[in-house]
């Protein structure tokens, strides 16, 4: 039985693979980009959790990653574009389906790199906070 973290996680994942850049998880960059960009979700870290005792509840502010990656000439549109379309995801369901108390996207800082032999990448990390609780650490 997954647990509460792993849930909230592949709830993010699905919602995210809504977008028409392929999207996925833990994986190491490929050798190519797609056309239309690529998103990895990392999971990233729970963080310390605040806790309630009655009824025991532990608070994360869970904060995951989405690293975006485009290649190409227009690298400044496309990369807007999937940004943009991972923030109007995020936006239309804060709470992936009643899974978290509030989802809500970071600014990212995107980076130009060069690359032997072909066309830049622009890259970003978009850290993601997740806001959620558990009945145990563990769970």
């Amino acid at each position: 039985m997954p647990t509460t973290r792993e849930t909230v996680l592949q709830a993010l994942h699905s919602l995210l693979q809504t977008q028409p850049a392929p999207v996925l998880r833990g994986e190491i960059l490929p050798e190519r980009v797609p056309a239309a960009g690529l998103l990895i979700l990392r999971d990233g870290d729970p963080g310390e959790p605040a806790v309630t005792l009655s009824p025991l509840r532990y608070h994360y502010q869970h904060r995951a990653e989405v690293e975006a990656v485009v290649q190409g000439l227009d690298r400044d549109a496309s990369f807007t574009a999937l940004t943009a379309g991972v923030g109007a995801v995020l936006s239309a369901d804060r709470t992936l389906g009643g899974l978290c108390d509030w989802v809500e996207a970071e600014a990212p800082r995107p980076v130009d790199l060069a690359v032997e032999g072909a066309a830049g990448l622009k890259a970003a990390v978009i850290p993601i906070v997740l806001h959620y609780s558990a009945a145990d650490p563990l769970a």
